[in-house]
């Protein structure tokens, strides 16, 4: 797979974790601890929040995965991203006692390729131990990949994300 330019979800994440929360929490009255730390994107910001909670367990707690574009590239028939990114998922992912993890995708446009590669994600996660109250996958029928659409679903992972039950809190 080839991509052009410098791959920066790194530097992203860095910056994020050590600059910007740093910053906010000096700046304004927070709750630090990882229990309510949370991040939550579309599309590549799903994959990137999937990523920021396997990097950064310590600070995270919570990720939501609007429309994970799991493909990344079209023209990658070898699914190269999608694999590597099971691969680490399966090797990274935190302690279901301590982290909760949402998913979803809809059935139309571009949505409508995601949900082969989100049952192997599922599978990942049931292997590693996550259930009912620390991770949900849902697929939104006549839902497309848009801001409409995610706004209009936004509530359901925000409330289950921020839901206290028996996860071990700090």
């Amino acid at each position: 797979m080839i991509f052009s330019g410098e791959v920066m979800s790194d530097k992203y994440l860095a910056f994020v974790v050590q600059e910007l929360k740093p910053y906010i929490d000096s700046a304004f009255s927070t709750k630090r601890n990882r229990a309510n730390t949370m991040m939550m994107g579309s599309s590549m910001g799903g994959l990137i929040s999937i990523y920021a909670i396997c990097a950064y367990p310590e600070v995270f707690g919570a990720v939501g995965c609007l429309s994970t574009h799991w493909p990344v590239i079209f023209f990658d028939t070898d699914h190269y991203f999608s694999s590597a990114m099971n691969e680490y998922m399966q090797q990274h992912l935190p302690n279901p006692k301590t982290h909760k993890i949402y998913f979803d995708y809809g059935n139309k446009t571009l949505d409508s390729m995601y949900k082969p590669y989100q049952e192997k994600v599922d599978a990942i996660m049931m292997k590693a131990g996550y259930h009912k109250k620390n991770w949900i996958t849902k697929e939104f029928l006549g839902d497309d990949h848009s801001e409409q659409s995610w706004r209009k679903r936004l509530t359901i992972p925000l409330l289950f994300l921020m839901q206290r039950n028996s996860l071990d809190v700090e």
